[in-house]
């Protein structure tokens, strides 16, 4: 049986993935929460993922904040506050980069590799502004995530590493959207699909839950 890993397992998402890939997968989960990772502390990180064992057939990373608790995306310049930048770019920028650093090595020669980043992250697809932090560490996100398909293909040239966009998925993460939701459940499915569905030509791309590409 192939060896999934889900980082960020304890998570609306993150759990629904775990969960689906189940059925299919012997599935790794790490999580702050069960097994107190923080994606943040290079330490932290390398000694979660130095026990995996065993290679790693399939890996999503499905962390990331919204923004710092008791704080809210910004609507305006004006409400942009350097800590609370700092702390979005830390977990949604710097932890991706991390954990991809150390999950590299376990990685089979045709891994499939996703990180949950976000449309609003796409620079191109910017029309309304606003949400300074969240928008430029997602894109920051994808940036990394872009140059490690590149690095992992030259050693292991049928894996695939992208971008992943999983829509407005009904999480306490997104408690309070007005916009149509799906459960995490039927998230979960879209983004294994589209992961399985893709060929090492289409890596470091930037997909959403249906396969579509996402400009940058």
């Amino acid at each position: 049986m192939e060896h999934a890993v889900i980082i960020g397992a304890s998570g609306g998402i993150g759990a629904a993935l775990a969960d689906h890939l189940g059925k299919t997968h012997d599935v790794t989960r790490f999580s702050r929460r069960n097994d107190g990772l923080d994606v943040t502390d290079e330490g932290s990180v390398m000694r979660a993922l130095s026990g995996i064992g065993r290679p790693v057939d399939l890996a999503i990373i499905a962390t990331g904040i919204l923004a710092p608790d008791g704080a809210q995306p910004e609507k305006s310049l004006d409400a942009i506050d350097a800590r609370a930048m700092a702390q979005t770019f830390a977990v949604n920028a710097v932890g991706p980069a991390l954990l991809l650093k150390h999950l590299a090595p376990h990685l089979s020669d045709a891994a499939r590799v996703g990180v949950l980043t976000a449309r609003v992250g796409s620079i191109g697809d910017n029309r309304m502004g606003g949400w300074y932090s969240y928008r430029a560490a997602k894109a920051a996100a994808n940036q990394i995530t872009h140059g490690a398909a590149i690095e992992i293909g030259r050693r292991r040239r049928q894996s695939v590493v992208v971008a992943l966009h999983p829509g407005t998925v009904e999480t306490a993460f997104t408690e309070g959207y007005k916009a149509p939701k799906v459960s995490a459940a039927e998230a979960a499915a879209n983004l294994v699909e589209v992961l399985m569905g893709l060929d090492p030509s289409q890596t470091g791309g930037f997909f959403d839950y249906a396969g579509t590409a996402i400009e940058w």
